[in-house]
């Protein structure tokens, strides 16, 4: 199963995703997959301060920026809950990972794929994403190609999720219910 949370910049939706992870994991062994790419002492801070707010919660975090198919290797064979914070880090990583940066359409379809197979070695994956275009603001091309890879990645996931949930102001709208 995998059900896509999505919601603006502070709207809540990281802490929705937590405490919906938790409820919904059922005693199964819980993943963190945190894929923000530690660049300088402000993103480590970043890091340091979730992992500070998800003490005591029971998941177990893994630090992958990139590739989470090597990441499925380390969950074992239990049952497991995943959740996957966030979508912008990883589709960010992922084009920029490259001098030129990988295209847009190249740069959406490997964390399709990856998130894809992610969501087969797992029991219920939890996927939290940004929302994008929604400021109506003119960007320059490489933000606005980056803003369409992660449109067309939060697209295609919603699609194939059985639920999908985007949380306003701290209050989660199901979009998407499943059974």
């Amino acid at each position: 199963m995998m059900t896509v949370i999505i919601g603006g910049s502070g709207s809540g939706k990281s802490a929705y995703a937590e405490e919906y992870t938790i409820t919904h994991s059922e005693g199964k062994k819980m993943y963190y997959l945190a894929t923000m790419q530690v660049y300088d002492e402000e993103g480590q801070r970043k890091v340091e301060r979730h992992r500070e707010l998800r003490k005591g919660k029971g998941f177990f975090t893994v630090e992958q920026p990139r590739s989470l198919c090597e990441a499925a290797e380390l969950f074992g064979a239990e049952e497991k809950t995943v959740l996957l914070e966030c979508m912008s880090n990883l589709v960010a990583n992922e084009m920029f990972f490259t001098e030129p940066p990988k295209p847009a359409y190249e740069a959406a379809e490997t964390v399709v794929k990856e998130v894809e197979l992610l969501k087969e070695a797992v029991s219920h994956l939890v996927v939290v994403t940004n929302n994008v275009f929604e400021d109506g603001i003119p960007y320059d091309e490489t933000t606005t190609a980056y803003m369409w890879a992660l449109g067309s990645v939060n697209e295609k996931l919603a699609a194939a999720a059985e639920e999908v949930i985007e949380v306003v102001v701290g209050i989660p709208v199901f979009l998407k219910k499943g059974e």
